[in-house]
């Protein structure tokens, strides 16, 4: 049955999940206890601040006795699993602790705060982009399969083939400086002007700013989508079943949009849903040239400043972000396609 697919497949989903961050927290075990220690010497710096008359002797006693109470507290004196499993655990229950360098936008290091206002930034933007791209992909893609080899299939091809070749930060730079510094309509980056403005100003600041990225990702995409669209629109169509449809006078309208559609509806999911995750996670470059600041552009920052605990966090909320397209992928087709039987044995 279908509930038993899907709960196989979020299980399995999960424990995938599990062991990939067991195996990030252990490929990054050095580096973050390095930096780990490195915090509980500052916070020990910081606390006999505080003390005042202590002979030398009482000092360095009140540093041993802190530093040995830190370690514990933080299980550095675990053997070498026991801690990898502890940063596992506390990564899967969202508990990234402090950063080095970085902070948020209300000066906080928490990790947790500093990665989570990224990913609004990052999934407004990037989903937006892919709905448009979905929507005009599939409308040209179907326009195009319906005269194969017409002036408007011809055309699109070719720009298709011109337009997917050209590297995304060329591109983006092209329209930047097109827009920003010949006509002066938008800005050259980021998400608000300086000083930030208030009340409804607030949204139309961040409208103005997504304007120029999200322009450039749909030029970028929809192109790709409709070739391919048209493409398996295209085999749909000399099936048996479309062709009876046309032979008993259902609308031609009603044939694309209906019958064909609903087969077509799998592979497009996948096409929309994977390119949107990997969009997601890989867009360090396209984020760096808007000066974004979505979880590409801190995952940039974090490698930059060498800071471990938000590079992790980054890490783990992308590859917790692709998991999560592939169980809802993995869903959407079994309940898509009438031709699997989820869950059935040949």
């Amino acid at each position: 049955m279908y509930k038993w697919f899907a709960a196989k497949r979020i299980l399995k989903g999960v424990a995938i999940y599990a062991i990939i961050i067991f195996l990030l927290s252990a490929l990054f075990n050095t580096v973050s206890e390095t930096t780990q220690r490195s915090q509980i010497e500052e916070q020990i710096r910081l606390e006999q601040t505080k003390l005042k008359n202590l002979l030398p002797a009482q000092l360095m006693a009140f540093q041993a006795e802190r530093r040995a109470s830190l370690i514990k507290q933080y299980k550095l004196d675990r053997p070498f699993i026991e801690r990898i499993v502890f940063r596992t655990i506390d990564i899967l229950t969202l508990n990234f602790g402090k950063s080095m360098n970085i902070k948020s936008s209300k000066g906080e290091r928490d990790v947790a705060s500093i990665v989570g206002e990224t990913i609004p930034r990052s999934l407004i933007l990037f989903s937006v982009a892919a709905a448009i791209n979905i929507a005009l992909g599939i409308f040209l893609g179907l326009k195009q399969a319906q005269r194969p080899g017409g002036k408007l299939d011809r055309t699109t091809s070719l720009v298709t083939m011109i337009v997917y070749g050209m590297p995304v930060w060329w591109l983006a730079m092209i329209i930047i400086m097109f827009f920003v510094y010949t006509l002066k309509l938008f800005p050259s980056g980021g998400i608000h002007s300086v000083p930030t403005p208030t009340g409804i100003m607030y949204f139309l600041d961040m409208v103005w700013h997504i304007i120029l990225p999200l322009f450039t990702l749909i030029v970028l995409g929809f192109w790709g989508t409709s070739y391919v669209t048209r493409n398996i629109v295209l085999g749909i169509l000399q099936e048996d079943y479309i062709m009876a449809a046309r032979a008993r006078g259902i609308p031609e309208n009603k044939v694309l949009f209906g019958h064909t559609m609903r087969t077509a509806a799998p592979p497009l999911m996948t096409m929309a849903i994977l390119g949107l995750l990997g969009s997601i996670g890989g867009a360090i470059v396209f984020e760096g040239i808007f000066s974004w600041p979505g979880l590409g552009n801190l995952y940039w920052i974090a490698v930059q400043q060498n800071d471990v605990p938000v590079l992790l966090a980054d890490l783990a909320i992308t590859v917790g972000l692709y998991q999560m397209g592939l169980i809802l992928l993995d869903l959407i087709y079994g309940f898509l396609d009438p031709r699997i039987k989820v869950g059935g044995k040949a």
